[in-house]
């Protein structure tokens, strides 16, 4: 297997070689490295002096899904990986994922568990997040449970679902993950393969109150688009989704806020 890494980027050039080291010491070393230079104005630009081999790549400041998009369009190769450039891998990741999909030749996108770490310390990770891998679209309706960095997935499932949604400035991999479960078989390496790091307040979670707000709109979309027996299983979630948000109008007497998601109550119910 030929493998593409993408890591898009925005003012996090000393987080940015972290992941870098992470990649280059897999020891099963991608053919191609993206980096997305996603506008940055810190020093970031630095990263190809850092790192020769690495294909750097400017673009002005549109957005993590713009600049994951940009990455995909210009892999040389089928096989693609992901990595925030606030995360990074375990050694043997790549390597270890490789091996899954030469044993299930079928499967054309994996998934790996993962480390949380927290303003530098190792923190548990809630039971809910707990990594399951039998029902993947079901698993990931609520939240979304497949964080980009683990990801190696196949160029033709894009070229059929389609790429990550450039409206949704979060949720983005949940909207994606949930189009792609619809008809692909999405397999889970049960090991914990990469570190993923918060705290830190360049964190794009950080920066967007009301998360459900996007899983709404990714939600929305999607019921839209199906045909099949998950459609009842969206619309359960989305009366949950809207009906959360409502209470959350009504405690902070948004009253615009109240009248929509009423509206939508009445509308899906």
């Amino acid at each position: 297997m030929i493998i593409t890494v993408i890591i898009p980027s925005y003012n996090r050039y000393e987080l940015l070689k972290r992941a870098l080291d992470s990649v280059y010491t897999q020891t099963f070393l991608p053919k191609e490295v993206i980096v997305i230079d996603d506008g940055s104005t810190d020093n970031t630009y630095q990263i190809k002096n850092d790192f020769p081999s690495v294909k750097y790549i400017y673009q002005k400041n549109s957005g993590v899904s713009s600049a994951r998009n940009t990455g995909i369009k210009n892999a040389s190769f089928e096989w693609i990986s992901f990595l925030d450039s606030d995360d990074e891998w375990i050694e043997d990741k790549l390597e270890k994922q490789v091996n899954f999909h030469q044993q299930s030749k079928d499967v054309l996108m994996s998934y790996t568990d993962e480390i949380w770490i927290r303003d530098g310390v190792l923190v548990k990770i809630p039971k809910k997040f707990r990594k399951i891998g039998s029902d993947v679209f079901l698993e990931n309706l609520s939240f979304c449970n497949i964080a980009p960095s683990s990801v190696l997935i196949h160029k033709t499932i894009l070229d059929d679902v389609g790429l990550f949604d450039e409206e949704l400035e979060v949720c983005e991999d949940y909207d994606l993950w949930l189009r792609i479960a619809q008809s692909y078989k999405i397999g889970l390496v049960h090991e914990k393969l990469i570190k993923k790091h918060a705290g830190h307040e360049e964190q794009l979670s950080f920066k967007h109150w009301g998360i459900d707000r996007f899983r709404v709109q990714a939600l929305e979309k999607l019921l839209l688009a199906t045909s099949t027996t998950n459609k009842e299983l969206i619309k359960v979630e989305l009366i949950k989704k809207y009906t959360l948000l409502k209470k959350g109008a009504v405690k902070y007497d948004k009253i615009a806020d109240i009248n929509l998601y009423t509206r939508l109550l009445l509308a899906h119910t």
